[in-house]
């Protein structure tokens, strides 16, 4: 069951087919503005180590606001602020080296934020997020794919939506470019970088 459900009706028989916007009442009731849980939501990465094998992290500390318009899913926007410091692989001799200057360098750029720009409804379930990602001084264009988990009431009667997704980045292409040799051959760090996205919202009276 998706956000938004399209059909379509002939104006007459010399117009072409026009789509209209038709509106489930139920998920129209989800439109307004929500804060993202921190404590039931996650942001993470996966990037290939030695060639051999993926290495996989998330950051512990962030927050976000989103607005869902039911109506027009073109007006849905989202807002992230991603705290680095956070940063948590399970070894912390490694996480202390995504926070210096060889990578993320986070004790002078403190966040990673995201932007939305544009959102759309792909098919079904599944939306396109683009905005402008910012990572130290540098922001460029990314769009996250996102599939649309359903809603809820919880028990301290909040209403909730979920959203999980995913996106591939180079890092070279926000500075990231840090790497050693292989004596076998390649590099210790991929430049791709997959990026995922499990998100749990709470609107906002």
């Amino acid at each position: 069951m998706g956000l938004f459900t399209r059909r379509s009706q002939n104006v007459n028989v010399q117009d072409a087919a026009v789509a209209t916007l038709e509106v489930d009442p139920a998920l129209a009731a989800l439109t307004g503005d929500y804060v993202i849980d921190p404590a039931h939501s996650s942001i993470g990465f996966t990037v290939r180590h030695a060639m051999v094998t993926n290495v996989r992290g998330s950051f512990a500390e962030h927050e976000g606001t989103l607005h869902l318009d039911g109506a027009d899913p073109a007006r849905s926007t989202a807002s992230i602020d991603v705290k680095i410091a956070s940063v948590d692989t399970g070894i912390a001799d490694r996480d202390g080296h995504l926070r210096s200057g060889d990578f993320f360098d986070a004790e002078t750029f403190p966040l990673m934020t995201f932007r939305s720009t544009e959102a759309r409804q792909l098919g079904g379930d599944t939306y396109r997020i683009t905005g402008e990602l910012t990572i130290k001084d540098v922001t460029r264009p990314l769009s996250i794919d996102l599939e649309f988990n359903g809603s809820a009431t919880d028990p301290y009667g909040n209403q909730r939506v979920g959203f999980e997704g995913s996106a591939d980045i180079l890092r070279s292409d926000w500075g990231l470019t840090w790497n050693a040799a292989l004596e076998t051959g390649g590099v210790v760090v991929s430049d791709k970088v997959k990026l995922t996205f499990d998100i749990s919202a709470i609107k906002q009276a």
